[in-house]
């Protein structure tokens, strides 16, 4: 626009309406962002046991890993930033539907169990519900050598673990999440969203 101050003549310019298409391209592109983060990080797979008695649902940037023990699932999470990886693994075991175990009985074998690891230590029990069942939640810590090689030095590190034990008709099932300890915290939302896709038809 063109204004006059004497006998000069003066150049306003108006910006506003391009400072303001930028703003609103910015805004745009933070919220697609955003938005596109909130989908990676939410977006989930499925899991069904081989006889059809157990389904739920992980984050589906989580890998599968073999096992030592007879794990129905393992998974980890690679973006993990520690030698050792964010891991849920599942486990089932057939029971007595005469006479089925109690579920302090089947807490007791597992804290048994689990004295086997270096430096456990039991931190918490508590009654909860997994897929509309009585379910017993328990935490726990330990260390683990996450590389135990000759000439390859690695810290030991220290894990926090959470594991859900309930029992259907048929059988005993124990949910394991296990992450370094400073990143257990930062997983409550996720863990809680596994345990409330858990279905044991």
């Amino acid at each position: 626009m063109i204004g006059q101050v004497g006998n000069q003549r003066v150049w306003r310019l108006r910006l506003w309406n391009k400072d303001l298409g930028v703003g609103l391209i910015t805004a745009l592109a933070l919220l697609a962002g955003t938005l596109l983060m909130w989908r990676t990080e939410t977006a989930t797979r499925s899991f069904t046991s081989p006889d059809a008695s157990l389904r739920l649902a992980y984050p589906a940037h989580w890998v599968s890993v073999d096992s030592l023990n007879d794990a129905l699932l393992k998974v980890e999470d690679p973006r993990t930033a520690s030698l050792f990886k964010t891991t849920l693994s599942v486990e089932q075991r057939d029971i007595d539907p005469a006479n089925p175990p109690t579920l302090q009985e089947l807490l007791d074998r597992r804290v048994e169990d689990r004295s086997l690891l270096t430096a456990y230590h039991f931190l918490s029990e508590a009654e909860t519900v997994v897929a509309g069942a009585r379910a017993i939640a328990t935490d726990f810590a330990y260390v683990v050598q996450p590389i135990d090689e000759p000439r390859r030095p690695a810290l030991p590190v220290v894990v926090r673990a959470r594991e859900y034990i309930f029992v259907t008709t048929k059988h005993s099932f124990y949910l394991t999440l296990a992450a370094p300890a400073g990143e257990f915290e930062r997983l409550e939302s996720t863990l809680a969203r596994i345990i409330a896709s858990v279905e044991a038809p």
